[in-house]
């Protein structure tokens, strides 16, 4: 499977998350036609940018609310991809404020290291599995709908 341009955003977007947020490492990721899936580790290395927070202070003061995310949380460094490709790919289309990305996205804590180990075999194996894919576009498409996985 080749990325086009849209996927080569998302990707490189992607690989610039531990630039901006050093308590997280990428693992095994893979862009797909119509979403991402990744492995984002978080690490207990002290925090090197301002604008993040180690997770083990998330306790009571540092709780993400609705309106108040805490920086540095997975939600927010989700969010902050998220926004950073639209913006990009806005630019590319010409378009302001097009929402590209689902609302949500799909969080699994793996605490044991077989349990990572099948999400990554499952990670790797995806785009073998896309033309079985029943969330597959089924008509003729453009560049617009091959965006990304993860329903963000």
């Amino acid at each position: 499977m080749q990325l086009n341009y849209l996927g080569h955003i998302a990707f490189n977007y992607w690989q610039t998350i531990p630039d901006h947020v050093p308590h997280i490492e990428l693992d095994t990721f893979v862009v797909m036609p119509n979403h991402l899936q990744g492995i984002l580790i978080i690490t207990d290395k002290p925090v090197g940018a301002q604008h993040c927070c180690a997770l083990n202070q998330h306790l009571a003061h540092n709780t993400e609310k609705f309106g108040k995310p805490v920086h540095g949380s997975i939600s927010t460094v989700i969010r902050s991809y998220k926004g950073v490709v639209t913006k990009r790919i806005n630019i590319i289309w010409q378009t302001k404020g097009q929402s590209i990305w689902q609302r949500n996205f799909y969080e699994h804590i793996g605490r044991e290291e077989k349990s990572v180990d099948n999400i990554r075999e499952y990670i790797l194996n995806n785009p073998q599995r896309w033309a079985d894919d029943p969330e597959k576009p089924q008509h003729n498409f453009d560049d617009r709908d091959f965006l990304f996985d993860i329903p963000f």
